[in-house]
């Protein structure tokens, strides 16, 4: 193969010592021997050309300088905006902890504030009646008939101030069937006229309040025994 001006290695480094040298192509043929590719190697020398010029070529299927720089301004535009609602989420929920915290508060303060109220308003109902049994204590009655219709008075206004505050008595009484969700069975007894299964004596009365058993009603249950053949009890 003949040899041409430009048959040495390729150097694109320019000579320190002298820089108004201009960098030249150097391109050793013989590199080359057996290519028959001529396509190839016109690729090694555009190569070798932007290397020498200081911009290489991107290989292929890949982004310019610029379209990597827009890509990554909107990445970091885009972290930005993310980064934003994080924060903003962020205060959100610290607002809705401390609205929750205020609520719950609240909603404790009113609650004691109204059983406050409406103890309030129980003992200032029952007051008078205090006052009456003073009143009565300190009277000289001049038999018992009186003092019987005095204390009478007091019970009387005393289950008026009940009823006031929404309490009413429930209504059981002997001779009743026993019912467990009004009354509460203390013990048994037999008595032949009445039936199995009745109350045959109230031992405590038992009260409501509204529409709630507030206590229920002590009693005693009858049961009747049963018997042999020649009647006679078991």
């Amino acid at each position: 193969m003949h040899e041409t001006p430009v048959n040495r290695p390729l150097n694109p480094a320019v000579d320190a010592d002298h820089p108004e040298v201009e960098p030249t192509l150097e391109l050793n043929l013989e590199e080359f021997d057996g290519v028959s590719d001529m396509q190839a190697l016109a690729d090694e020398v555009e190569k070798a050309t932007q290397a020498l010029s200081g911009n290489p070529a991107a290989e292929p299927g890949s982004l310019s300088s610029q379209e990597m720089e827009a890509r990554l301004f909107k990445a970091r535009a885009r972290i930005a905006e993310l980064e934003k609602q994080e924060a903003e989420q962020k205060d959100k929920h610290h607002r809705l902890l401390a609205d929750f915290a205020n609520h719950r508060n609240r909603v404790a303060r009113d609650t004691q504030l109204a059983v406050t109220l409406a103890e309030k308003k129980l003992l200032l109902e029952l007051l008078p009646v205090v006052d009456s049994f003073e009143r009565c204590l300190a009277s000289n009655y001049s038999n018992v008939e009186d003092l019987q219709n005095g204390i009478e008075l007091i019970y009387k206004q005393l289950m008026e101030s009940l009823r006031k505050a929404g309490v009413t008595g429930v209504n059981v009484k002997p001779g009743d069937p026993f019912d467990a969700h009004l009354a509460e069975a203390l013990t048994t007894t037999n008595q032949p006229s009445l039936a199995d299964g009745a109350v045959a004596a109230v031992y405590e009365r038992g009260y409501m309040l509204k529409d709630l058993l507030l206590r229920p009603a002590r009693v005693i249950v009858n049961h009747t025994h049963p018997r042999h053949n020649d009647g006679s009890p078991e």
